[in-house]
Formats: C-alpha cells, sequence, structure tokens
C-alpha cells in the first residue's frame, strides 16, 4: 500500500512538472500581454485541480493496468504461436481504442458540419451525421490496420524505414489527387488517432512482442507501431475524401 502511494504521489509530481509550463504561459500572456484580470479565478483553480487529480490518476492507472495487460498478451500470444490470433486482437486493439477516442468523434463532427457548409455533402443532419460516423470508422480502420501491419513487421524483423518512407510518399501523392477540403482533416486525423490511450496500449504491445521473439531486439523492433498509427489514418482519410462523393451523392 505504501508503495503504491509513493507511485502516486510521483505520478501526481510527473503532472504537475508537465502542466507547469503551460499554466505559466497562460498566465504569462492574460497578465503581461493582455493585462487582464483571469475571469472567474476561483472556478479555473478548481478546474486546474481536477485536471492534476484526473490526468494523474489516469497515468498511474496507465502503468499499473493498461501497460502490463498489453505486454503480457503480447507475450502469450507471442509463446502460443497464433500468428491468426495476434493479428486479430492488433486489429481489433487499433481499432477500438481508435473509434471510442473523443478527439476523434469532436474532429469526425466538426468535418462533417463544414463538409455540409462548403456543399461536400448535403446540409442535411441524418447525412451530417453519416458522413461523421464513417468518417470515424474509416480513421479506426486504418489505424486496426497499421497496428496489424507494425506487428507483422515485429514478427517478419523487415526494417521499419522502408514502411515510413513508401507511406509518406504514398501520403504526397494523394495530397495531389484528394479533394483540398478533405487534406487538412486527413492531416488532423494521424495526430488525434495518438491518444493518451492508444499510445501506451500500442507501445506496450509492441514492446511486448518484441521482447518475447527471440533474435528481436525491442529498442530496434519494438517501437513504431505509432508512427504506423499516425501514417495510415492520413492515407485512408484522403481516400475516403475521394469517393465521398459516391458514397453521399
Amino acid at each position: 500500500m505504501k508503495e503504491q502511494l509513493i507511485a502516486l504521489l510521483k505520478s501526481m509530481i510527473g503532472c504537475i512538472r508537465d502542466l507547469g509550463p503551460i499554466i505559466l504561459v497562460i498566465a504569462f500572456f492574460q497578465a503581461a500581454v493582455l493585462r487582464q484580470a483571469i475571469p472567474n479565478f476561483e472556478n479555473i483553480l478548481i478546474g486546474i485541480f481536477l485536471v492534476l487529480l484526473g490526468l494523474t490518476l489516469f497515468i498511474h492507472g496507465l502503468k499499473i493496468g493498461l501497460f502490463p495487460v498489453g505486454e503480457s498478451m503480447a507475450y502469450a500470444f507471442a509463446k502460443k504461436g497464433s500468428v491468426f490470433w495476434l493479428l486479430i486482437f492488433a486489429f481489433a486493439l487499433g481499432f477500438t481504442t481508435t473509434i471510442a477516442e473523443p478527439a476523434l468523434i469532436a474532429v469526425a463532427d466538426k468535418a462533417a458540419e463544414v463538409a455540409a457548409e462548403g456543399n461536400v455533402i448535403s446540409d442535411n443532419l441524418e447525412v451530417r451525421e453519416r458522413y461523421a460516423q464513417w468518417l470515424r470508422i474509416d480513421v479506426a480502420f486504418s489505424v486496426g490496420f497499421a497496428i496489424v501491419l507494425g506487428v507483422f513487421r515485429i514478427l517478419k524483423g523487415w526494417p521499419i524505414h522502408y514502411f515510413i518512407i513508401a507511406g509518406y510518399i504514398l501520403v504526397v501523392i494523394l495530397t495531389a489527387l484528394a479533394p483540398k477540403e478533405i487534406i487538412g482533416i486527413a492531416y488532423d486525423s494521424g495526430g488525434v488517432t495518438t491518444s493518451t490511450v492508444t499510445v501506451p496500449l500500442v507501445a506496450a504491445l509492441g514492446v511486448g512482442l518484441a521482447s518475447s521473439i527471440k533474435g528481436r531486439n525491442p529498442m530496434v523492433d519494438g517501437f513504431g507501431l505509432i508512427a504506423f498509427a499516425s501514417l495510415m489514418p492520413m492515407i485512408f482519410v484522403m481516400v475516403y475524401g475521394i469517393i465521398t462523393p459516391l458514397l453521399f451523392d
């Protein structure tokens, strides 16, 4: 119990260190540049405390729960020798953690709203909801596919830079072909997928898998899945933008 409290306190100190610069920057510009009193100061203090407490519990929960689960499951699948179920698990992990990501929900809803205003799709509530839903599914599927590809790369021991170079070449080509309205959304979708839930689980999966396979180096082979998870959504969303007129005509 004492060790858990010490670990929780260390997590809180780390969160204070991470949030501190953000708070200082906001306070500096509010006082020195805008020269205005901070409105609802008491409420802001309460909010900062709640954010700090929630972030501390969340990070601590990742360390004691999700990281060990990801590593142990990857190790168990590798020892069992079932590549099929390992890849199914990798896809399910990427898909489910992404489709439930609040940032992706917000981006998809805003993208549907802007698409309707730009006459890309009909300004109908049902059409906008369908557009946003399919955009979320598209991004989630791309992350699932990316994790499968990354896991398969670890199993085979292939160098990661070949995949990354080829992927970004494809991104450049699709950028020239995709509608201009979707390009910014595609690039942003690569960022929203690397969330505080997806990253720890995927990183734990990669490191656990590389550690359990003879001849693999966790530092060399265990990392890189997050790069795939950021790259693939850009490709899939731009393809989604190209075929949107066929789906929502």
